[in-house]
């Protein structure tokens, strides 16, 4: 692929369509940040949103706040937001809990649905929570957990399959799933399939309604940028709402939680998914995320990270031929982060680290960069490969202080 001129990054940037949401995070002076799809950057936005709901809402309206200022229909409010960004139908997304303890909830459900099926499916190297959970899912409900390479998944899927629980993006190299054809694929094979969209929300095209995607979760606090821990949030197709139960039988999933009955009743839709009282704080932090996120022209967002992936790829294969790129060429395949392998990749993101540039690193050699549209600049990747390379040439990885791993990356 051409490498642009230092010229055409200055005209790149002038003629960025996004560019003025750089504006609208508050991103520390010195630093290039390339780590948004593990951790969103603060949106400003939300600290004047945090202000009010601490100093007036709760501050001031105490437990009135719930009716008065719409706490209790925060979790639809904010799912049907996300809902939008997904392409899922209205009424089938909610934002509540976490990713994981959003699988668990569907695993169980999903897989009540198909009893005579005794395979979970899902792929090696899926991202540890999905596996984790996944596994202890299929021990309580005395279900095998059959996992596959990937090159093999669609060839796994047999009658036995009840579900198959995979990430759209892979957390490592980025790879893509092509999730309407898996989809359909299974369907084909009386199976279903749960999506992990926690790289993808935010960063991918997606299209759940019309894929024909019936189940999926997903994090709020990478492209999101919902901050640390931010909820997650579910999807349910419609036409499953009522035959689908949660395992997780909370009072705010209730069909009438304010009767406090003793007996339970689910509450119609994807409401039941619902659980314990919805932490307002962090909900509210999402929903500031998530608004801006929706702000952002859709069309430009994902040209422009395909744009920045591509600069990458290209300044790395000049000035850095010892790490090897692992996410895929064609930009239908991947998702909005970059992957590289070295045998010293945590030495070199250390170092990195250390000079302003912000990455992350994935055991046991992956070095990983985000590219977030929303407050990148082409720039920006031009500076951070430039660094990565005297870096790398300069040897400067080998201070014996990088190799130290008794901290996060």
């Amino acid at each position: 692929m051409a490498r642009p001129t230092p010229a055409e990054i200055i005209a790149r940037d002038a003629a960025d369509p996004l560019a003025a949401f750089r504006d609208r995070f508050a991103l520390p002076d010195g630093v290039i940040y390339l780590d948004g799809n593990s951790l969103g950057p603060l949106p400003r936005a939300t600290a004047a949103r945090m202000a009010r709901v601490i100093e007036g809402e709760w501050g001031t309206g105490l437990i009135r706040s719930w009716n008065e200022h719409d706490w209790i229909g925060a979790p639809q409010r904010i799912g049907g937001k996300i809902g939008r960004l997904i392409g899922a139908a209205p009424g089938t997304v909610i934002a509540t809990d976490s990713t994981s303890v959003n699988l668990f909830k569907l695993i169980v459900a999903a897989t009540a649905l198909s009893p005579e099926r005794g395979t979970i499916l899902t792929e090696a190297g899926n991202f540890p929570t999905d596996l984790h959970v996944a596994r202890q899912a299929a021990a309580l409900l005395g279900k095998r957990l059959r996992v596959c390479d990937t090159a093999d998944l669609e060839n796994a899927i047999d009658a036995d399959t009840a579900l198959i629980v995979l990430a759209h993006v892979h957390y490592r190299s980025g790879h893509r799933h092509d999730m309407a054809a898996i989809t359909a694929h299974a369907a084909a094979h009386g199976a279903r399939v749960l999506w992990d969209l926690s790289h993808s929300v935010g960063a991918v095209p997606l299209a759940l309604a019309a894929d024909g995607v019936e189940l999926a979760v997903g994090c709020g606090y990478k492209y999101l940028n919902g901050g640390p821990g931010a909820p997650a949030f579910l999807h349910v197709a419609g036409h499953l709402h009522e035959r689908m139960q949660s395992p997780i039988a909370g009072w705010l999933g209730h069909a009438a939680p304010f009767d406090f009955a003793d007996a339970y009743r689910p509450a119609p839709g994807v409401d039941r998914f619902l659980a314990g009282t919805p932490p307002m704080l962090s909900l509210l932090a999402l929903e500031a995320g998530v608004d801006l996120m929706l702000a952002a022209d859709q069309a430009a967002l994902h040209a422009k990270a395909r744009d920045l992936h591509d600069l990458f790829a290209a300044d790395v294969a000049a000035e850095c031929p010892a790490l090897t790129r692992i996410s895929p060429d064609e930009a239908e395949r991947r998702g909005s982060h970059i992957a590289f392998v070295h045998s010293d990749a945590f030495a070199i993101m250390q170092a990195l680290i250390a000079r302003g540039v912000i990455g992350d690193f994935r055991s046991p050699d992956v070095l990983r960069f985000g590219l977030t549209p929303l407050y990148l600049r082409h720039r920006d990747i031009r500076d951070a490969v430039t660094i990565l390379s005297d870096i790398i040439t300069g040897e400067h990885w080998r201070d014996p202080r990088f190799f130290i791993r008794d901290r996060v990356t």
